[in-house]
């Protein structure tokens, strides 16, 4: 039954100003005026959820549209990659057996390719850890020496031992006597025996400033001599196999800092020794099977 709640309220009024309506008949108008306003209520509270059911209906909506317009995109794009990867498969399709076989070596040549750099890599990376290993127990075995006097290093790959001619030899001399110098080297032998593949080449360094005396014509022939000198020393002192070693002179013409100074002079005058690359071993990483 629809109740008009202003009907009931207008009755509710005149009763209240009639004296002849019962106090039984007032409680149930008052009653059905309540029931009423709860109804409108609740009515109005179900059209704001309506409204607001049809708002979120129409951004779902909006949402779903868009979905759809992008699905729609990229099933387009599915369908011109299709096309093309069709048109792709017709081209192959007449190639030759001789074009189709060149495809195929390429293909394996490729593969073999990638398979041989990753070897090479590999093996670089295997020979710059020895070298780190190798320079690490030199550096342990000579123990706290100053720079000054000893630097070991590896330079692209090669491991450098220099060592200062102020702890091998008196200036002039290319005799080895000092007991520091002894020691050191002895050091240096040790590490260098526990690896019976390296082979090692001994070089002389000089300053620019000329030297002749007795029998030394030049620093040619300074440097020569003190190179062969540590060799030597190498050799019968301390069992080093003399054909892992070799002897060179470079005179003044490899300088490391400016002759201009003392400090630098003194830093030239040096004896180094270079830890050579295993050429024939470098040499077998470019051979391919098969080639």
């Amino acid at each position: 039954m629809k109740i008009n709640v202003h009907s009931l309220a207008i009755l509710l009024a005149a009763a209240m100003t009639t004296s002849c309506v019962s106090t039984k008949k007032f409680e149930s108008l008052q009653n059905k005026l309540n029931e009423a306003e709860t109804s409108i209520t609740g009515y109005q509270r179900e059209i704001r959820e309506c409204r607001d059911a049809k708002a979120e209906v129409e951004r779902a909506k909006a949402n779903l549209e868009t979905r759809i317009a992008g699905m729609n995109e990229q099933m387009e794009i599915l369908r011109q990659n299709n096309n093309q990867s069709l048109k792709q498969l017709q081209d192959l399709s007449v190639i030759s057996s001789a074009q189709a076989e060149s495809i195929r070596k390429s293909l394996e040549n490729i593969g073999a390719k990638d398979s041989y750099i990753q070897t090479l890599q590999q093996q670089m990376a295997r020979k710059d850890s020895l070298n780190m290993n190798l320079v690490m127990n030199l550096k342990g075995a000579i123990g706290n020496l100053d720079d000054k006097d000893i630097n070991i290093k590896v330079d692209k790959g090669v491991v450098y031992v220099d060592i200062s001619d102020k702890l091998l030899f008196k200036s002039g001399s290319w005799d080895i006597t000092e007991p520091k110098a002894l020691e050191v080297l002895g050091k240096v032998a040790t590490v260098l025996k526990n690896q019976p593949d390296i082979e090692f080449m001994v070089e002389g360094h000089t300053d620019d400033v000329p030297y002749a005396k007795g029998v030394l014509v030049d620093n040619w022939d300074l440097s020569a001599k003190r190179a062969t000198s540590v060799v030597r020393l190498l050799q019968k002192q301390y069992g080093m196999d003399p054909a892992k070693m070799a002897a060179a002179a470079r005179a003044e013409f490899k300088p490391i800092a400016n002759n201009g100074t003392d400090d630098g002079k003194s830093a030239n005058r040096r004896t180094r020794i270079v830890i050579l690359p295993q050429l024939d071993q470098f040499f077998k990483l470019f051979e391919r099977p098969g080639a």
